[in-house]
């Protein structure tokens, strides 16, 4: 049950999403511990007492250098306000909109989202599938993610992706063009659309889905926040459908961590002959993968093991 969050919290989570790197698991135990705001004030003094809830190590103490070095990182609590203020929403733990599948990353969860878009993050989330894959696309993988968007979009699934080329783009366009809701999650700030040329592509999320980043606005993209947007992927979704990749990538980490999560991970087998096939085979020939050939198959999938991650 959401319970309410004070502004302080509020303030102190907005302040947490400029100071952390994502996936900080130390943070994230910190958090747990205090609270962020308290968690913000012990950071500022830059001191970790035995009562803080985590253990005086050298990593810990390290920990602690680190994040109070990053405070230069963390605007004035003004701009932090007017942030708040602005056309980006922050999604917290306890608001109403916080999707409860992010809890499942226990420490490693975010401290806030960053939302912008017409459709509420919980509810889309109670019925979603994370529908990704390599950048690198074939005409096969593009072609295949847009087909199964689309039927599940319009049986009201909520597409998850990431927003890049490749997959995630034809995943999103498949589930707008069925009239449906799609989610992006991004790696940087919500006002530094990547890549550029899908500003547009955005916009039409926005308008008929959200767009969701743990970066605040004005931060870069980064390689770190790609592949730590990938389990925030798995983490909204009920399931997560591998369509085309390689052994390698973040479509291969989103499918880990979905794993990790205890939701069904899917693939879409391709040709025995193609590098950006091998990935998804290798996860149906491990058994870590169901095969799945059509969006009927994923609800099938998804409904024979119902797990919701609202």
């Amino acid at each position: 049950m959401n319970t309410a969050i004070t502004d302080d919290e509020r303030i102190a989570r907005a302040e947490l999403s400029s100071l952390a790197e994502p996936g900080d698991k130390l943070l994230g135990t910190l958090v747990q511990a205090n609270g962020a705001a308290k968690a913000m004030t012990l950071i500022r003094a830059g001191r970790l007492p035995h009562d803080a809830g985590l253990p005086v190590t050298p990593d810990a103490r390290r920990a602690m250098s680190r994040w109070h070095a990053a405070l230069a990182n963390v605007p004035p609590r003004g701009e932090v306000l007017r942030a708040l203020d602005g056309r980006f929403r922050l999604v917290c733990p306890g608001d109403a909109e916080w999707p409860g599948g992010l809890d499942g990353l226990g420490d490693a969860a975010p401290a806030a989202l960053w939302v912008t878009g017409n459709s509420d993050l919980r509810f889309s989330c109670l019925r979603s599938v994370a529908v990704t894959g390599a950048r690198a696309a074939t005409a096969y993988g593009s072609y295949l993610a847009s087909e199964l968007s689309a039927p599940l979009a319009a049986r009201g699934w909520a597409v998850v992706s990431g927003g890049s080329f490749g997959v995630d783009a034809a995943a999103h366009r498949g589930a707008l063009g069925a009239g449906g809701v799609t989610i992006a999650v991004v790696a940087g700030g919500l006002d530094v659309p990547y890549p550029a040329a899908h500003d547009g592509l955005y916009g039409a999320i926005a308008a008929q889905g959200a767009l969701v980043s743990e970066a605040p606005p004005g931060v870069p993209v980064s390689r770190l926040r790609f592949q730590a947007r990938n389990r925030i992927i798995a983490a909204l979704a009920t399931g997560t459908v591998v369509v085309e990749a390689s052994t390698r990538g973040g479509a291969m980490t989103a499918a880990r961590h979905a794993r990790d999560l205890g939701r069904p991970v899917m693939a879409v087998p391709g040709p025995v002959t193609s590098e950006l096939s091998a990935g998804c085979n290798d996860l149906i020939r491990s058994g870590h993968a169901v095969l799945v050939t059509s969006a009927s198959d994923v609800i099938d999938t998804l409904t024979a093991t119902s797990c919701p991650a609202g």
